[in-house]
């Protein structure tokens, strides 16, 4: 019976699990990798305390800092398939068999990007197809680039990129872009950017790295191609809460909704912190930054139920 687990290897799930081992809570984390959506960032620039890493770097470094501590119980290749309720707490089932009980849960699964699903993308991820503007506009300082998607997130990326790529290409599916009129302004006007409506993604170019992008443009059923050095793919992201769908509270696009001065969920005994969670920006630093709230919350709960 453990007094607390964690669901989740990114940032978050490792900033939890150390400051849980340091204040001795009988700890156990399952995750299926260290280091969350970064592991396929090329160069990570804004870890704070670090200059630049590499995802998988990042990765290393969360997993050596975890395992360096004496009083956390560690499953890794592992994924959390069921969450249920006992007499003295809570049951987690995983996908290699285990069922482990515990008294709280601290949900830390973080989430995916939606991908294109086109051929090219997973062999350019991280040599010119990238899923993350505010991580990695830098390193596309002087390219040529094309952002997928109209909506919020992609203008975003946009807006993001504007000081680095001289030319930026905008792709959207459907005959109008989504994106707020506040965020539209910001972009049309400027002479950098170009705006391709009814424009369907269809192959990413190159050997070792982005070349290019194949698009059909559906206004005359015609097959495009466009010459860019990286490819910003911004169609949105899913949250990795299935385990949790009935069990406790989300909201309409599957995130855990918490309190955000505790990361207390609408279940007494779980708490969630990082993207997973209804929280607005979804970056490493905050992640960790939460989940270590949830941490100390949870800390003081298990004090004052001992008491």
């Amino acid at each position: 019976m453990y007094e607390l687990l964690i669901i989740g290897g990114g940032p978050g799930g490792v900033a939890a699990g150390v400051y849980a081992a340091r204040k001795k809570i009988k700890t156990a984390l399952i995750t299926e990798t260290f280091g969350g959506q970064s592991l396929v960032s090329a160069d990570v620039q804004n870890w704070i305390g670090t200059k630049s890493i590499s995802g998988f770097d990042l990765g290393q470094n969360l997993e050596s800092h975890l395992r360096a501590q004496a009083e956390i119980e560690i499953f890794d290749g592992d994924l959390v398939m069921e969450v249920g309720k006992t007499p003295t707490g809570f049951k987690v089932s995983t996908k290699n068999g285990k069922a482990l009980e515990t008294k709280y849960i601290l949900v830390t699964s973080g989430s995916r990007r939606r991908r294109l699903g086109i051929p090219g993308e997973n062999e350019h991820e991280g040599k010119g197809v990238a899923y993350c503007s505010i991580c990695d506009a830098p390193l596309f300082g002087g390219k040529t680039v094309a952002v997928v998607g109209g909506g919020n997130a992609g203008l975003e990326a946009v807006i993001d990129l504007l000081p680095y790529a001289p030319k930026i290409y905008v792709l959207e599916f459907s005959d109008s872009l989504k994106a707020d009129p506040v965020t539209q302004e910001k972009i049309k006007t400027n002479p950098k950017v170009e705006i391709i409506t009814m424009a369907q993604t269809l192959e990413i170019l190159g050997k070792e790295n982005v070349t290019g992008v194949k698009y059909l443009d559906r206004k005359n059923n015609e097959t495009k191609e466009l010459a860019v050095e990286g490819i910003f793919v911004e169609i949105g992201i899913t949250p990795n809460t299935e385990f949790v769908k009935g069990f406790v509270e989300l909201n309409k696009f599957g995130e855990i909704t918490t309190d955000p001065k505790n990361q207390k969920t609408s279940v007494p005994g779980i708490w969630a912190a990082g993207d997973a969670t209804d929280v607005l920006y979804k970056q490493n630093n905050i992640s960790a930054g939460d989940a270590v709230k949830a941490v100390l919350n949870i800390y003081e709960e298990l004090n004052r139920t001992k008491n």
